[in-house]
Protein backbone atom coordinates (compact mmCIF):
# COMPACT_ATOMS: atom_id res chain seq x y z
CA UNK A 1 0.00 0.00 0.00
CA UNK A 2 1.51 3.43 -1.06
CA UNK A 3 0.77 6.54 0.81
CA UNK A 4 0.76 10.00 -0.23
CA UNK A 5 1.67 13.22 1.50
CA UNK A 6 -1.74 15.40 2.62
CA UNK A 7 -2.09 17.54 -0.15
CA UNK A 8 -2.15 21.61 1.16
CA UNK A 9 -6.01 22.63 2.09
CA UNK A 10 -6.52 26.60 2.19
CA UNK A 11 -8.13 25.79 6.11
CA UNK A 12 -7.79 24.76 9.21
CA UNK A 13 -10.98 22.00 9.13
CA UNK A 14 -10.12 18.44 9.89
CA UNK A 15 -9.54 15.98 7.04
CA UNK A 16 -12.61 13.91 6.07
CA UNK A 17 -11.92 10.39 7.93
CA UNK A 18 -12.94 9.15 4.11
CA UNK A 19 -12.69 10.65 0.79
CA UNK A 20 -13.37 9.01 -3.17
CA UNK A 21 -12.16 10.91 -5.75
CA UNK A 22 -13.84 10.16 -9.23
CA UNK A 23 -14.41 6.64 -8.57
CA UNK A 24 -15.49 4.70 -11.86
CA UNK A 25 -15.32 0.96 -12.24
CA UNK A 26 -16.71 -1.18 -15.06
CA UNK A 27 -17.48 -4.80 -15.77
CA UNK A 28 -17.67 -5.47 -19.27
CA UNK A 29 -20.58 -3.42 -20.37
CA UNK A 30 -21.84 -2.96 -17.14
CA UNK A 31 -20.36 0.67 -15.75
CA UNK A 32 -21.24 -0.02 -12.14
CA UNK A 33 -19.63 3.33 -10.48
CA UNK A 34 -19.42 6.77 -12.75
CA UNK A 35 -17.19 9.01 -11.37
CA UNK A 36 -18.31 8.89 -7.83
CA UNK A 37 -17.32 11.40 -5.26
CA UNK A 38 -18.06 12.27 -1.51
CA UNK A 39 -16.59 12.25 1.88
CA UNK A 40 -17.35 11.15 5.29
CA UNK A 41 -16.54 13.19 8.06
CA UNK A 42 -14.67 11.88 10.84
CA UNK A 43 -16.52 10.89 13.97
CA UNK A 44 -20.30 10.25 12.00
CA UNK A 45 -22.46 7.93 10.26
CA UNK A 46 -22.64 8.40 7.05
CA UNK A 47 -25.45 6.41 4.70
CA UNK A 48 -24.86 5.55 1.40
CA UNK A 49 -28.74 4.50 -0.38
CA UNK A 50 -29.92 3.67 -3.81
CA UNK A 51 -31.60 0.93 -5.45
CA UNK A 52 -30.73 -2.25 -5.90
CA UNK A 53 -27.85 -2.71 -8.32
CA UNK A 54 -26.98 1.05 -8.12
CA UNK A 55 -23.56 0.26 -7.22
CA UNK A 56 -23.49 0.56 -3.20
CA UNK A 57 -21.77 -2.59 -2.89
CA UNK A 58 -19.38 -2.37 -6.13
CA UNK A 59 -18.07 0.84 -4.24
CA UNK A 60 -17.69 -0.37 -1.00
CA UNK A 61 -15.89 -3.43 -2.03
CA UNK A 62 -13.66 -1.02 -4.55
CA UNK A 63 -12.80 0.52 -0.57
CA UNK A 64 -11.92 -2.16 0.86
CA UNK A 65 -9.94 -3.44 -1.95
CA UNK A 66 -11.96 -6.25 -3.20
CA UNK A 67 -12.28 -4.74 -6.56
CA UNK A 68 -9.86 -2.50 -8.16
CA UNK A 69 -11.54 1.33 -9.11
CA UNK A 70 -10.71 1.27 -13.22
CA UNK A 71 -9.76 5.48 -12.05
CA UNK A 72 -10.31 7.66 -9.35
CA UNK A 73 -8.43 8.37 -5.88
CA UNK A 74 -9.36 7.37 -1.86
CA UNK A 75 -8.19 9.35 0.31
CA UNK A 76 -8.21 8.65 4.31
CA UNK A 77 -7.55 10.88 6.36
CA UNK A 78 -5.95 14.11 4.16
CA UNK A 79 -4.01 10.96 2.65
CA UNK A 80 -3.91 9.48 -0.42
CA UNK A 81 -3.97 5.58 -0.51
CA UNK A 82 -3.62 2.50 -2.90
CA UNK A 83 -6.12 0.33 -2.17
CA UNK A 84 -5.00 -3.09 -4.11
CA UNK A 85 -6.18 -5.96 -1.47
CA UNK A 86 -8.15 -6.33 2.04
CA UNK A 87 -5.05 -6.15 3.65
CA UNK A 88 -4.18 -2.73 2.12
CA UNK A 89 -7.79 -1.47 3.77
CA UNK A 90 -7.02 -3.12 7.08
CA UNK A 91 -3.69 -1.15 7.15
CA UNK A 92 -5.12 2.11 6.44
CA UNK A 93 -7.33 1.83 9.17
CA UNK A 94 -10.58 0.33 6.80
CA UNK A 95 -13.10 -2.51 8.37
CA UNK A 96 -15.99 -4.04 6.50
CA UNK A 97 -19.08 -6.32 7.84
CA UNK A 98 -20.34 -7.48 4.29
CA UNK A 99 -24.36 -8.24 3.66
CA UNK A 100 -23.33 -12.37 3.55
CA UNK A 101 -20.35 -12.79 6.53
CA UNK A 102 -16.83 -13.89 5.97
CA UNK A 103 -16.87 -16.17 8.50
CA UNK A 104 -15.16 -19.92 8.78
CA UNK A 105 -18.42 -21.87 10.27
CA UNK A 106 -16.92 -24.53 12.17
CA UNK A 107 -14.38 -22.20 13.64
CA UNK A 108 -14.96 -20.88 17.15
CA UNK A 109 -15.48 -17.05 17.46
CA UNK A 110 -11.96 -16.67 18.78
CA UNK A 111 -10.53 -18.36 15.96
CA UNK A 112 -12.38 -16.53 13.29
CA UNK A 113 -11.34 -13.25 15.04
CA UNK A 114 -7.72 -14.14 14.92
CA UNK A 115 -7.51 -15.60 11.55
CA UNK A 116 -4.77 -13.91 9.29
CA UNK A 117 -3.59 -11.87 12.49
CA UNK A 118 -2.40 -15.32 15.00
CA UNK A 119 0.23 -13.36 16.47
CA UNK A 120 3.54 -15.62 15.41
CA UNK A 121 4.10 -19.26 15.27
CA UNK A 122 3.11 -20.09 18.71
CA UNK A 123 -0.74 -19.82 18.34
CA UNK A 124 -1.34 -20.40 22.45
CA UNK A 125 0.07 -17.11 23.29
CA UNK A 126 -1.82 -15.35 20.10
CA UNK A 127 -4.98 -16.80 21.29
CA UNK A 128 -4.43 -15.57 25.27
CA UNK A 129 -3.91 -12.27 24.18
CA UNK A 130 -6.18 -12.16 21.94
CA UNK A 131 -9.45 -13.12 24.29
CA UNK A 132 -8.18 -10.44 26.76
CA UNK A 133 -8.61 -7.82 24.51
CA UNK A 134 -11.76 -8.93 23.08
CA UNK A 135 -13.22 -9.42 26.08
CA UNK A 136 -12.43 -5.41 26.51
CA UNK A 137 -13.82 -4.36 23.12
CA UNK A 138 -17.10 -6.22 23.82
CA UNK A 139 -17.31 -4.40 27.26
CA UNK A 140 -16.60 -1.29 25.56
CA UNK A 141 -19.17 -1.74 22.87
CA UNK A 142 -21.37 -3.98 24.32
CA UNK A 143 -20.92 -6.75 21.67
CA UNK A 144 -20.94 -10.19 24.35
CA UNK A 145 -20.12 -13.26 21.91
CA UNK A 146 -19.27 -16.36 23.69
CA UNK A 147 -15.87 -17.09 22.30
CA UNK A 148 -15.62 -20.41 22.50
CA UNK A 149 -18.85 -21.19 20.94
CA UNK A 150 -18.30 -22.42 17.57
CA UNK A 151 -19.45 -19.88 14.69
CA UNK A 152 -22.53 -22.58 13.12
CA UNK A 153 -23.95 -22.35 16.87
CA UNK A 154 -24.49 -18.77 16.84
CA UNK A 155 -27.61 -16.69 15.37
CA UNK A 156 -27.38 -14.51 12.69
CA UNK A 157 -27.31 -11.71 14.98
CA UNK A 158 -24.43 -12.78 16.84
CA UNK A 159 -22.39 -13.60 14.17
CA UNK A 160 -22.67 -10.20 12.76
CA UNK A 161 -20.89 -8.86 16.29
CA UNK A 162 -18.37 -11.21 15.53
CA UNK A 163 -17.62 -9.50 11.86
CA UNK A 164 -17.81 -6.20 14.00
CA UNK A 165 -15.64 -7.63 16.15
CA UNK A 166 -13.06 -8.63 13.96
CA UNK A 167 -13.17 -5.30 12.17
CA UNK A 168 -12.63 -3.49 15.89
CA UNK A 169 -9.35 -5.92 16.67
CA UNK A 170 -7.84 -4.89 13.49
CA UNK A 171 -7.91 -1.42 14.74
CA UNK A 172 -10.69 -0.25 12.25
CA UNK A 173 -11.26 3.40 12.60
CA UNK A 174 -13.93 3.51 9.32
CA UNK A 175 -16.31 0.91 9.48
CA UNK A 176 -18.77 -0.50 6.72
CA UNK A 177 -21.62 -2.01 6.77
CA UNK A 178 -23.49 -3.28 3.72
CA UNK A 179 -27.32 -4.25 4.29
CA UNK A 180 -26.54 -4.41 8.27
CA UNK A 181 -30.12 -5.27 9.53
CA UNK A 182 -30.89 -7.83 6.34
CA UNK A 183 -30.86 -10.84 8.77
CA UNK A 184 -31.83 -8.59 11.76
CA UNK A 185 -35.14 -8.71 14.05
CA UNK A 186 -35.60 -5.39 15.16
CA UNK A 187 -34.39 -5.70 18.67
CA UNK A 188 -31.03 -6.68 16.94
CA UNK A 189 -30.95 -3.94 14.69
CA UNK A 190 -31.71 -1.33 17.92
CA UNK A 191 -28.46 -3.03 19.51
CA UNK A 192 -26.56 -2.61 16.57
CA UNK A 193 -27.51 0.71 16.21
CA UNK A 194 -26.91 1.61 20.15
CA UNK A 195 -23.31 0.23 19.50
CA UNK A 196 -22.86 2.26 15.94
CA UNK A 197 -23.70 5.23 18.39
CA UNK A 198 -21.18 4.80 20.42
CA UNK A 199 -18.12 4.19 18.35
CA UNK A 200 -19.55 7.28 16.34
CA UNK A 201 -19.47 9.07 19.93
CA UNK A 202 -15.37 7.78 20.21
CA UNK A 203 -14.35 9.60 17.03
CA UNK A 204 -15.09 6.41 14.74
CA UNK A 205 -16.71 7.08 11.27
CA UNK A 206 -19.19 4.29 10.08
CA UNK A 207 -20.65 3.69 6.21
CA UNK A 208 -23.78 2.37 6.55
CA UNK A 209 -25.77 0.83 3.45
CA UNK A 210 -28.82 -0.01 3.76
CA UNK A 211 -32.23 0.75 1.09
CA UNK A 212 -34.12 1.07 4.65
CA UNK A 213 -35.08 4.60 5.25
CA UNK A 214 -36.40 4.34 8.58
CA UNK A 215 -32.87 3.24 9.47
CA UNK A 216 -31.16 5.95 7.30
CA UNK A 217 -33.59 8.97 9.13
CA UNK A 218 -32.83 7.19 13.09
CA UNK A 219 -28.87 6.73 12.90
CA UNK A 220 -27.11 8.68 9.91
CA UNK A 221 -25.46 12.05 10.08
CA UNK A 222 -25.70 12.62 6.60
CA UNK A 223 -26.61 10.33 3.64
CA UNK A 224 -25.79 10.18 -0.08
CA UNK A 225 -28.03 8.69 -2.60
CA UNK A 226 -26.95 6.34 -5.93
CA UNK A 227 -28.84 5.80 -9.07
CA UNK A 228 -27.46 3.38 -11.75
CA UNK A 229 -24.20 3.68 -10.71
CA UNK A 230 -23.53 7.37 -10.23
CA UNK A 231 -24.56 9.63 -7.07
CA UNK A 232 -27.37 11.76 -7.81
CA UNK A 233 -27.67 14.10 -3.84
CA UNK A 234 -25.98 14.26 -1.03
CA UNK A 235 -27.87 15.91 2.17
CA UNK A 236 -27.73 16.13 6.02
CA UNK A 237 -30.25 13.64 7.27
CA UNK A 238 -31.65 15.95 9.34
CA UNK A 239 -32.99 18.40 6.26
CA UNK A 240 -34.29 15.38 4.26
CA UNK A 241 -37.48 13.31 4.46
CA UNK A 242 -38.21 9.08 3.32
CA UNK A 243 -40.24 10.59 0.56
CA UNK A 244 -37.56 13.13 -0.61
CA UNK A 245 -35.15 10.17 -0.57
CA UNK A 246 -37.03 7.41 -2.09
CA UNK A 247 -37.95 9.70 -4.84
CA UNK A 248 -34.28 10.54 -5.37
CA UNK A 249 -33.23 7.04 -5.29
CA UNK A 250 -35.54 5.73 -8.05
CA UNK A 251 -36.14 8.75 -10.05
CA UNK A 252 -40.01 9.03 -9.57
CA UNK A 253 -42.53 9.37 -6.41
CA UNK A 254 -43.10 6.19 -4.52
CA UNK A 255 -45.98 4.68 -2.63
CA UNK A 256 -44.41 4.29 0.85
CA UNK A 257 -47.49 2.76 2.33
CA UNK A 258 -49.43 -0.05 0.80
CA UNK A 259 -53.23 0.23 -0.68
CA UNK A 260 -55.19 -2.18 -1.34
CA UNK A 261 -58.71 -3.01 -1.16
CA UNK A 262 -60.67 -5.45 1.87
CA UNK A 263 -59.83 -8.69 1.16
CA UNK A 264 -62.75 -11.07 -0.02
CA UNK A 265 -61.50 -14.70 1.05
CA UNK A 266 -63.07 -18.16 -0.45
CA UNK A 267 -62.44 -21.38 -0.19
CA UNK A 268 -59.34 -23.30 2.16
CA UNK A 269 -56.34 -23.90 -0.47
CA UNK A 270 -54.22 -24.68 2.90
CA UNK A 271 -55.04 -26.23 6.23
CA UNK A 272 -52.31 -27.29 9.22
CA UNK A 273 -53.47 -29.26 11.84
CA UNK A 274 -51.61 -30.23 14.91
CA UNK A 275 -47.97 -29.88 13.10
CA UNK A 276 -44.67 -30.79 15.33
CA UNK A 277 -41.87 -30.04 13.37
CA UNK A 278 -37.79 -31.41 14.60
CA UNK A 279 -34.72 -29.73 13.57
CA UNK A 280 -31.75 -32.45 12.84
CA UNK A 281 -30.91 -32.61 16.63
CA UNK A 282 -34.30 -33.86 17.74
CA UNK A 283 -35.46 -30.24 19.25
CA UNK A 284 -39.11 -29.44 18.71
CA UNK A 285 -39.06 -26.11 17.02
CA UNK A 286 -43.27 -26.51 15.78
CA UNK A 287 -45.36 -27.61 18.40
CA UNK A 288 -48.52 -28.38 17.61
CA UNK A 289 -49.47 -25.58 15.13
CA UNK A 290 -53.08 -25.20 13.24
CA UNK A 291 -54.47 -22.75 10.77
CA UNK A 292 -55.61 -22.16 7.74
CA UNK A 293 -55.38 -20.04 4.53
CA UNK A 294 -58.02 -19.25 2.11
CA UNK A 295 -58.35 -18.35 -1.52
CA UNK A 296 -57.95 -14.69 -1.65
CA UNK A 297 -56.36 -13.78 1.40
CA UNK A 298 -52.87 -13.05 2.71
CA UNK A 299 -52.12 -14.75 6.58
CA UNK A 300 -48.85 -12.83 7.97
CA UNK A 301 -47.04 -14.55 10.33
CA UNK A 302 -45.16 -12.05 12.62
CA UNK A 303 -42.34 -12.67 15.17
CA UNK A 304 -38.60 -12.47 16.66
CA UNK A 305 -36.79 -15.35 14.00
CA UNK A 306 -36.15 -18.21 15.70
CA UNK A 307 -39.15 -18.88 16.74
CA UNK A 308 -40.13 -21.69 14.97
CA UNK A 309 -41.34 -20.08 11.31
CA UNK A 310 -38.48 -21.30 9.43
CA UNK A 311 -38.92 -24.69 10.27
CA UNK A 312 -42.73 -24.33 9.43
CA UNK A 313 -42.11 -23.00 6.12
CA UNK A 314 -39.54 -25.52 5.56
CA UNK A 315 -42.08 -28.24 6.67
CA UNK A 316 -45.13 -27.07 4.55
CA UNK A 317 -42.64 -26.68 1.36
CA UNK A 318 -41.49 -30.31 1.90
CA UNK A 319 -37.93 -29.55 2.90
CA UNK A 320 -38.30 -30.84 6.07
CA UNK A 321 -40.61 -33.49 7.20
CA UNK A 322 -43.07 -33.10 10.42
CA UNK A 323 -43.26 -35.49 13.39
CA UNK A 324 -46.90 -35.01 13.44
CA UNK A 325 -49.51 -33.64 12.02
CA UNK A 326 -51.70 -32.83 8.59
CA UNK A 327 -50.93 -30.27 6.05
CA UNK A 328 -53.59 -30.51 3.51
CA UNK A 329 -53.65 -28.66 0.26
CA UNK A 330 -56.99 -28.81 -1.12
CA UNK A 331 -57.64 -32.35 -1.09
CA UNK A 332 -54.53 -34.15 -0.79
CA UNK A 333 -52.65 -34.81 2.56
CA UNK A 334 -49.17 -34.14 2.11
CA UNK A 335 -47.94 -35.86 5.14
CA UNK A 336 -49.68 -39.12 5.07
CA UNK A 337 -49.01 -39.05 1.18
CA UNK A 338 -44.92 -38.45 1.69
CA UNK A 339 -45.21 -35.93 -0.91
CA UNK A 340 -42.10 -33.98 -1.78
CA UNK A 341 -41.16 -30.30 -2.49
CA UNK A 342 -41.54 -31.99 -6.60
CA UNK A 343 -45.28 -32.84 -6.17
CA UNK A 344 -46.17 -30.32 -4.06
CA UNK A 345 -45.09 -27.69 -6.83
CA UNK A 346 -47.02 -29.96 -8.71
CA UNK A 347 -50.27 -29.66 -6.86
CA UNK A 348 -49.76 -25.66 -7.00
CA UNK A 349 -47.64 -24.87 -4.28
CA UNK A 350 -44.71 -22.40 -4.56
CA UNK A 351 -42.26 -21.44 -1.82
CA UNK A 352 -39.93 -18.38 -2.04
CA UNK A 353 -37.42 -19.37 0.77
CA UNK A 354 -35.91 -17.41 4.00
CA UNK A 355 -32.49 -18.14 2.91
CA UNK A 356 -32.17 -17.66 -1.00
CA UNK A 357 -28.34 -18.56 -1.34
CA UNK A 358 -28.89 -21.40 1.06
CA UNK A 359 -32.34 -22.99 -0.33
CA UNK A 360 -33.63 -20.30 -3.45
CA UNK A 361 -30.38 -20.17 -5.69
CA UNK A 362 -27.14 -21.67 -6.78
CA UNK A 363 -25.07 -18.52 -6.41
CA UNK A 364 -22.22 -20.19 -9.29
CA UNK A 365 -25.37 -20.68 -12.12
CA UNK A 366 -26.19 -17.90 -14.31
CA UNK A 367 -29.53 -16.37 -14.05
CA UNK A 368 -31.27 -17.98 -16.81
CA UNK A 369 -30.52 -21.40 -14.99
CA UNK A 370 -31.78 -20.30 -12.06
CA UNK A 371 -34.66 -18.90 -12.92
CA UNK A 372 -35.97 -22.82 -13.93
CA UNK A 373 -34.87 -23.67 -10.85
CA UNK A 374 -37.24 -26.79 -9.93
CA UNK A 375 -39.48 -26.06 -12.62
CA UNK A 376 -36.62 -27.72 -15.43
CA UNK A 377 -38.79 -30.67 -16.36
CA UNK A 378 -41.60 -28.25 -17.58
CA UNK A 379 -42.27 -28.64 -21.69
CA UNK A 380 -41.86 -24.78 -22.31
CA UNK A 381 -38.05 -25.60 -21.08
CA UNK A 382 -37.29 -28.52 -22.66
CA UNK A 383 -37.31 -30.05 -26.48
CA UNK A 384 -36.82 -33.83 -27.00
CA UNK A 385 -35.44 -34.19 -23.46
CA UNK A 386 -32.76 -31.82 -23.70
CA UNK A 387 -32.86 -28.54 -21.67
CA UNK A 388 -34.17 -25.34 -24.58
CA UNK A 389 -31.91 -23.24 -24.29
CA UNK A 390 -33.14 -20.57 -26.38
CA UNK A 391 -36.57 -20.87 -24.47
CA UNK A 392 -35.38 -20.63 -21.22
CA UNK A 393 -32.99 -17.24 -22.19
CA UNK A 394 -35.92 -16.10 -23.25
CA UNK A 395 -37.98 -16.41 -20.75
CA UNK A 396 -35.68 -15.00 -18.38
CA UNK A 397 -35.19 -12.16 -20.19
CA UNK A 398 -38.83 -11.74 -19.60
CA UNK A 399 -39.45 -12.38 -16.23
CA UNK A 400 -35.98 -9.97 -15.87
CA UNK A 401 -38.17 -7.27 -17.56
CA UNK A 402 -41.58 -7.90 -15.91
CA UNK A 403 -39.87 -7.38 -12.44
CA UNK A 404 -36.54 -4.94 -12.90
CA UNK A 405 -34.05 -7.36 -12.19
CA UNK A 406 -30.45 -5.93 -12.93
CA UNK A 407 -28.45 -5.96 -14.80
CA UNK A 408 -31.03 -7.76 -17.49
CA UNK A 409 -28.59 -10.04 -18.28
CA UNK A 410 -29.39 -13.88 -18.31
CA UNK A 411 -25.93 -15.36 -19.03
CA UNK A 412 -24.66 -13.24 -16.08
CA UNK A 413 -23.52 -15.60 -13.32
CA UNK A 414 -25.65 -15.30 -10.37
CA UNK A 415 -23.03 -14.15 -7.87
CA UNK A 416 -22.68 -11.33 -9.93
CA UNK A 417 -26.24 -9.94 -9.00
CA UNK A 418 -26.65 -7.24 -5.58
CA UNK A 419 -29.19 -8.84 -3.04
CA UNK A 420 -31.74 -7.64 -3.69
CA UNK A 421 -32.11 -8.65 -7.50
CA UNK A 422 -31.21 -12.38 -6.88
CA UNK A 423 -34.20 -11.71 -4.32
CA UNK A 424 -36.68 -10.16 -7.23
CA UNK A 425 -35.56 -13.14 -9.84
CA UNK A 426 -36.51 -16.28 -6.98
CA UNK A 427 -39.76 -14.22 -6.50
CA UNK A 428 -40.42 -13.88 -10.43
CA UNK A 429 -39.64 -17.84 -10.48
CA UNK A 430 -41.71 -18.63 -8.45
CA UNK A 431 -44.67 -16.13 -9.28
CA UNK A 432 -44.89 -16.81 -13.03
CA UNK A 433 -45.78 -20.35 -12.35
CA UNK A 434 -49.59 -19.12 -11.23
CA UNK A 435 -49.30 -21.31 -7.95
CA UNK A 436 -52.60 -21.23 -6.43
CA UNK A 437 -50.67 -21.71 -2.77
CA UNK A 438 -48.02 -19.00 -2.26
CA UNK A 439 -44.88 -19.25 0.85
CA UNK A 440 -43.25 -16.41 1.34
CA UNK A 441 -40.05 -16.15 3.95
CA UNK A 442 -39.14 -12.29 4.54
CA UNK A 443 -40.28 -10.98 0.90
CA UNK A 444 -38.43 -7.99 0.25
CA UNK A 445 -35.33 -8.99 2.65
CA UNK A 446 -32.24 -7.00 1.10
CA UNK A 447 -34.53 -5.50 -1.33
CA UNK A 448 -34.86 -1.28 -1.98
CA UNK A 449 -37.33 1.09 -1.69
CA UNK A 450 -38.66 0.99 -5.53
CA UNK A 451 -38.56 -2.66 -5.54
CA UNK A 452 -40.81 -3.41 -2.23
CA UNK A 453 -42.92 -1.07 -3.67
CA UNK A 454 -43.50 -3.33 -7.10
CA UNK A 455 -43.02 -6.46 -4.83
CA UNK A 456 -46.47 -5.58 -2.63
CA UNK A 457 -47.86 -4.75 -5.40
CA UNK A 458 -47.59 -8.16 -7.14
CA UNK A 459 -48.64 -9.94 -4.08
CA UNK A 460 -51.83 -7.86 -3.66
CA UNK A 461 -52.56 -8.66 -7.21
CA UNK A 462 -51.88 -12.40 -6.62
CA UNK A 463 -54.36 -12.15 -3.52
CA UNK A 464 -56.58 -10.29 -5.50
CA UNK A 465 -56.79 -13.20 -8.46
CA UNK A 466 -58.03 -15.75 -6.00
CA UNK A 467 -54.84 -17.41 -4.74
CA UNK A 468 -53.81 -18.01 -1.43
CA UNK A 469 -50.34 -16.53 0.42
CA UNK A 470 -48.53 -17.26 3.42
CA UNK A 471 -45.86 -14.51 4.68
CA UNK A 472 -43.41 -15.01 6.95
CA UNK A 473 -41.88 -11.30 7.89
CA UNK A 474 -40.12 -9.89 10.61
CA UNK A 475 -40.81 -6.15 9.43
CA UNK A 476 -43.99 -5.72 11.38
CA UNK A 477 -44.47 -2.72 8.57
CA UNK A 478 -44.48 -5.19 6.19
CA UNK A 479 -47.05 -7.84 7.64
CA UNK A 480 -49.05 -4.93 8.96
CA UNK A 481 -48.95 -3.63 5.43
CA UNK A 482 -49.50 -6.71 3.78
CA UNK A 483 -52.11 -9.21 5.74
CA UNK A 484 -55.55 -10.02 5.81
CA UNK A 485 -55.06 -11.83 9.07
CA UNK A 486 -52.12 -12.10 11.49
CA UNK A 487 -50.57 -14.93 13.37
CA UNK A 488 -47.55 -14.71 15.72
CA UNK A 489 -45.07 -17.37 16.94
CA UNK A 490 -43.47 -17.13 19.85
CA UNK A 491 -41.37 -21.12 21.16
CA UNK A 492 -42.53 -22.57 18.34
CA UNK A 493 -46.13 -21.91 18.99
CA UNK A 494 -49.21 -19.55 17.81
CA UNK A 495 -49.63 -17.43 20.64
CA UNK A 496 -52.30 -15.25 18.95
CA UNK A 497 -54.42 -14.67 15.72
CA UNK A 498 -55.61 -10.92 15.19
CA UNK A 499 -57.35 -9.47 12.05
CA UNK A 500 -55.49 -6.46 10.57
CA UNK A 501 -58.33 -4.09 11.05
CA UNK A 502 -56.87 -4.59 15.33
CA UNK A 503 -53.68 -5.45 15.09
CA UNK A 504 -51.02 -2.53 16.11
CA UNK A 505 -47.24 -2.81 16.69
CA UNK A 506 -47.93 -2.98 20.12
CA UNK A 507 -50.37 -5.62 20.70
CA UNK A 508 -48.05 -7.88 18.33
CA UNK A 509 -45.42 -6.97 19.99
CA UNK A 510 -46.93 -8.40 23.20
CA UNK A 511 -47.60 -11.55 21.53
CA UNK A 512 -43.99 -12.07 20.02
CA UNK A 513 -42.79 -11.15 23.45
CA UNK A 514 -45.08 -14.39 24.59
CA UNK A 515 -48.14 -13.04 25.60
CA UNK A 516 -51.55 -14.98 24.27
CA UNK A 517 -53.97 -12.77 22.50
CA UNK A 518 -57.72 -13.73 21.08
CA UNK A 519 -57.73 -16.62 18.79
CA UNK A 520 -54.80 -18.00 20.27
CA UNK A 521 -54.53 -21.80 18.99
Amino acid sequence: MSVERPSPTPSAAPAPSLELRAIDKRFGSVHANRAISFSVARGSVHGLVGENGAGKSTLMNIVYGFHRADSGEIWVNGRRVDVGSPQDAIAAGIGMVHQHFMLVENFTVLENVILGVEGGRLLAGGLARARTELEKLARDYALDVPLDTVVSELPVGLQQRVEILKALYRRAEILILDEPTAVLTPQEADALFQMLRRLRDEGKSVVLVTHKLREIMAITDRVTVMRQGAVVGEVATATTSPRELAEKMVGRAVLLRVEKTPAHPGETLLAVRDLEVRDRLGVVRVKGVSFAVRAGEIVGIAGVSGNGQSELLEALAGIRFPTRGSIMLQQHDLVREHLGPRERRALGLAHVPEDRLRLGVVASFSAEDNAILGYHDRADCNRGGLLNRAAIRTACAGKMAAHDVRPPLPGLRLSAFSGGNQQKLVLAREIDVDPRVLLIGQPTRGVDIGAIEFIHRKLIALRDAGKALLIVSVELDEILGLADRILVMNGGEIVGEVAREQATEETLGLMMAGVKGEGAA
